[in-house]
């Protein structure tokens, strides 16, 4: 996965080939930074999303690598 969104640059290529189902609910996030006196950026919400994948993916690896198929709050 990809695990640093803040310093990665994809090529356009990469990113059709790596575009995946958005995991967040785009109007709770949205709703939330609002609440912030922000704004939301149209790239964030999948920006956001694929840095839960990443986070999901470790938690899968380390529940895996511990013998596990559950995955646990301590795998986060």
């Amino acid at each position: 996965c990809l695990c640093q969104p803040y310093s990665r640059k994809i090529s356009a290529k990469k990113a059709k080939k790596k575009e995946r189902e958005v995991i967040v609910v785009a109007s709770k996030v949205r709703e939330y930074i609002k609440e912030k006196d922000c704004n939301t950026s149209g790239e964030f919400i999948t920006e956001l999303s694929e840095a839960v994948y990443c986070l999901i993916d470790k938690a899968v690896n380390r529940a895996q690598e511990n013998g596990r198929k559950t995955i646990q709050a301590k795998d986060v």
